[in-house]
């Protein structure tokens, strides 16, 4: 009993030690992995459900948009587990705010997509900086990591960087996107159509200076 003793100490301080660790790091969970509690669905709103812990989008468009903070995203780094099923296409907006209906007119799109038609593949900033063949497989998890600091953007899939891309001073958004632009925002997934089922886990955020 007497050895048990400094034994049980000493796993009492190293999780008390992670647990400070995990506080002090900046990082902060934004998905409880039991509900839609700090989220918010647009339009086709039954096209989100929570299964296993996770996001699973599954039906027609709709986005489902991070109001768990009042304070918009500036610079950041965001993370998030993805997994697409075959020919599925999804999304993760940045800098973005609630719409009702349609695709986010506000910020910029990290995109999410395997072996869906649309060329412009996962980790794609979309329509800006395209990629064609992302480090990632159909029915695997994978992180998708998007960092914003002040001009600059870098996604990174599996830590592996796909996207390292600075706004130009002058940069003029499309005219039918006026919002497609750095500024300050939320986050929010895609849903993209009905035959396009993704998984979303593990959802966090590090506010940056």
């Amino acid at each position: 009993m007497q050895r048990l003793v400094p034994i049980c100490l000493l796993a009492v301080l190293a999780f008390s030690q992670n647990t400070v660790a995990s506080a002090e790091d900046g990082w902060k969970t934004i998905f409880d992995g039991k509900s839609l509690a700090g989220w918010k669905a647009s339009e086709n709103k039954d096209s989100w459900k929570v299964v296993d812990g996770q996001f699973v989008c599954d039906g027609p468009r709709s986005h489902l948009f991070y109001v768990g903070d009042d304070k918009p995203f500036v610079n950041f780094e965001f993370k998030a587990d993805v997994m697409t099923t075959p020919g599925s296409n999804a999304g993760i907006y940045f800098h973005t705010k609630y719409q009702e209906e349609g695709w986010p007119t506000n910020g910029y799109e990290a995109q999410v997509n395997v072996t869906h038609r649309d060329p412009k593949k996962s980790g794609s900033l979309y329509g800006v900086v395209n990629v064609s063949d992302p480090p990632c497989k159909d029915n695997e998890f994978w992180t998708q990591h998007i960092i914003v600091q002040g001009k600059h953007i870098v996604i990174k899939i599996n830590d592996k960087t796909v996207v390292d891309f600075t706004e130009p001073d002058d940069a003029k958004p499309a005219a039918n996107f006026p919002g497609r632009k750095l500024s300050s925002g939320t986050f929010a997934f895609q849903a993209h159509d009905p035959a396009s089922v993704v998984h979303f886990k593990n959802v966090k955020v590090k506010r940056l200076p």
